[in-house]
């Protein structure tokens, strides 16, 4: 069967498949490749960077109070942060990957306000935090606290770009949010 033969409206449906096939393909890889950065990032790198500035100390503080401490700060800390981005992910259908204004992956479409997100706006990030404080404690080194607290900066720059997307985005449903949940905690 030759093109002509096809009619009209089948060959725009084809079409129309295609694309949807494609779009849906390309969706699929910018989420991984949002997460795959993520992970990278901030489970991987911050953690590397703060060990390394500190001399690189041995893998096993022979404090047993610090691993205890900073074990239980990295669980509870990976914890809230894989919690938030299921959430997001199930209930928002999208993902929370800005980064400054750029979409690394689909952005969620609905405004999260339960779930982790009625404890804190930006759950995950608090999530991270607590996580990289288990690693401050785990190194106990005035250097990893250093690279935490620039951390910490750059990611305040990135919040406060991201919540102007937000007011635009979500309008007055978002400042009601902001006047019941805390940036980072619940108060």
């Amino acid at each position: 069967m030759n093109r002509a033969t096809i009619p009209e409206n089948t060959y725009i449906c084809c079409d129309i498949e295609t694309r949807f096939i494609f779009c849906n393909k390309m969706k699929t890889l910018k989420e991984i490749f949002g997460y795959v950065l993520g992970g990278i990032l901030f489970v991987g790198l911050i953690p590397s960077i703060m060990w390394f500035v500190s001399g690189k100390p041995t893998f096993f503080p022979s404090d047993i109070w610090r691993i205890v401490v900073g074990a239980l700060l990295v669980v509870v800390g990976l914890a809230t942060s894989v919690w938030s981005i299921v959430y997001m992910r199930c209930k928002g259908n999208g993902n929370p990957m800005d980064a400054f204004g750029h979409e690394l992956a689909p952005r969620t479409v609905h405004l999260m306000t339960d779930g982790p997100y009625r404890l804190s706006r930006n759950p995950m990030l608090t999530g991270t935090f607590v996580y990289l404080s288990g690693i401050c404690v785990w190194l106990l080194t005035w250097q990893s606290l250093v690279v935490f607290v620039i951390f910490i900066a750059i990611m305040l720059v990135q919040v406060r770009t991201e919540e102007k997307r937000l007011r635009r985005d979500f309008g007055e449903e978002y400042e009601e949010y902001c006047k019941h949940v805390g940036r980072f905690l619940p108060f």
